[in-house]
């Protein structure tokens, strides 16, 4: 059964002048008109997705991979979100104060506060299904459902770019052969 993955992918773009409109519009024809893009660095596109997929890994790749082939030559995919995650971040999508997620139990942060989102969202789910006699917690998770979904896709994806296993420019592996792997089992609340 497909997922629905929320999930954000940076692209750095060639030296030179791009029009934020032209790479809108690309993004747009790409076939994701409801992409929310950001042209706020002249060397970045950020474009955020909700992407049907078997899994995230899968989900995000295919979006990447259609999406790059429709900009600027020498584009390369540089990171993708969510995979290390503030709680401010985590606050907003849970439509809560970063308050009240630190009076919860969290993992420790990884690097400069930030914390590795499926280990946030284990954290969510436990607080989701309170132990009997107590009150439920007052964030949404379902609103977050999608988002923590894809992070362990970018995480992965991440990490192939990291290690050089996976070619930033044209998305397969080092080999040749597609980076899509075995649907993902993490369930979420």
């Amino acid at each position: 059964m497909a997922e629905q993955f929320e999930f954000e992918v940076i692209f750095s773009l060639p030296p030179g002048d791009h029009d934020p409109f032209i790479l809108s519009d690309a993004v747009f024809g790409a076939g994701f008109e409801d992409a929310v893009i950001g042209t706020g660095n002249p060397r970045l596109l950020a474009v955020e997705l909700e992407v049907a997929g078997e899994d995230a890994e899968s989900a995000i790749l295919n979006a990447a991979r259609t999406i790059i082939t429709k900009l600027p030559a020498g584009t390369l995919l540089h990171e993708v979100r969510p995979d290390l995650v503030s709680l401010a971040d985590v606050a907003a999508r849970l439509d809560v104060t970063r308050q009240t997620l630190q009076q919860r139990e969290m993992p420790l942060p990884v690097a400069g506060g930030l914390y590795r989102i499926a280990e946030i969202a284990a954290v969510i789910g436990r607080a989701a299904q309170p132990e009997k006699g107590r009150r439920r917690p007052r964030f949404h998770p379902e609103r977050a459902r999608k988002w923590f979904l894809a992070g362990e896709g970018a995480r992965s994806v991440n990490a192939k770019l990291a290690l050089k296993a996976l070619d930033p420019f044209s998305l397969r592996t080092a080999s040749g052969v597609s980076a899509d792997r075995a649907p993902q089992t993490a369930r979420l609340p």
